[in-house]
């Protein structure tokens, strides 16, 4: 859909559609725990369309030599989003109007909503369709792409992303880095609460450092996978395997030595800002990939690949 109609629509259309729902959860929850329930999968559900308009959106505007810092830049978005949030909500949870925790999911969804706005207005699908475009900016891009615009996308070939290794190799290390994420990103706040015993406010803080970690590396992972992509250097393809397996990993590691780390909150903490911060190397190996692959269905890959990640949202907690 969003390679036909455009990621914009769909993008800030999913987007507007999430902060909507954010919003009636509390009034949900008070009236039943089902409502409460069919809301969140909806939330879902919209929230789905969100990776593939990105992906369809970028493979419109950006250059080749440029995707693994663009990838990384744009996504870093949600690890700092995710900064934000959790300590926010901690403190919102504890302090907050409307009895605490009904706040948090006002405040959110009122910001979501916000911004849809602002989307809509200053966001175009293509090139030809901006009308604040410089001519040079656009005249290097054009001369950038590997595909330019056309009005009519070609048929999906189904049969032959079906039969690619490559592709699967993508889905593979998506749905692995995807399983370590969910997990985290569900079970996190519970863990910091009930095991290590922290109260609200230090939980949020906490549990939104290790995303602070992850922000950073992984613009800067953009930065030096694009500077090693550069002519007399190394292969795209080389790059790529060597972000995806560090960011797989290490994070692994740490993972696994929090297990032998009893209850000494410092050292449990170190080693989940590390597991987390060391992930988003993985962003400029499989996140960029769907472009090298195919920029022209770089949505529909992207779309592909991330309905196998999101199993372990489910698998995972």
């Amino acid at each position: 859909m969003a390679e036909r109609v455009g990621g914009k629509i769909l993008f800030g259309g999913g987007i507007l559609a999430s902060a909507s729902v954010t919003l009636l959860m509390p009034v949900a929850a008070r009236f039943s725990v089902y409502m409460l329930i069919a809301l969140r999968v909806l939330q879902g559900t919209v929230e789905g369309v969100t990776f593939p308009s990105m992906h369809a959106l970028l493979s419109c505007w950006i250059p080749p030599v440029e995707r693994s810092r663009v990838v990384s830049f744009s996504y870093s978005g949600i690890q700092l989003g995710t900064v934000i949030a959790m300590p926010l909500s901690g403190v919102l949870c504890d302090h907050g109007f409307a009895g605490g925790w009904p706040s948090a999911f006002y405040v959110f969804g009122a910001a979501g909503c916000l911004w849809a706005l602002a989307w809509f207005v200053l966001c175009h699908n293509t090139l030809s369709a901006h009308p604040r475009i410089s001519f040079d900016e656009r005249h290097y891009i054009e001369l950038s792409m590997e595909s330019s615009e056309i009005s009519a996308k070609p048929p999906v070939p189904w049969t032959k992303i079906a039969t690619s290794l490559p592709f699967w190799a993508c889905a593979v290390a998506h749905l692995a880095f995807n399983w370590g994420y969910y997990t985290l990103l569900t079970c996190l706040p519970k863990y910091m609460h009930d095991v290590l015993q922290f109260d609200m406010t230090q939980n949020g803080i906490l549990s939104g450092l290790p995303y602070f970690s992850a922000w950073l590396l992984m613009i800067g992972a953009g930065q030096l996978a694009d500077w090693l992509r550069a002519p007399h250097r190394l292969q795209t393809g080389t790059v790529r395997k060597l972000f995806c397996s560090a960011g797989l990993l290490i994070p692994a590691v740490f993972l696994v030595a929090v297990g032998f780390l009893g209850s000494n909150r410092i050292l449990i903490v170190s080693a989940v800002v590390l597991a987390v911060g060391f992930s988003a190397l993985a962003w400029s190996g499989f996140g960029a990939n769907h472009l090298d692959l195919a920029p022209v269905y770089a949505g529909t890959l992207m779309g592909l690949t991330n309905t196998l990640a999101t199993i372990p949202g489910f698998l995972g907690p």
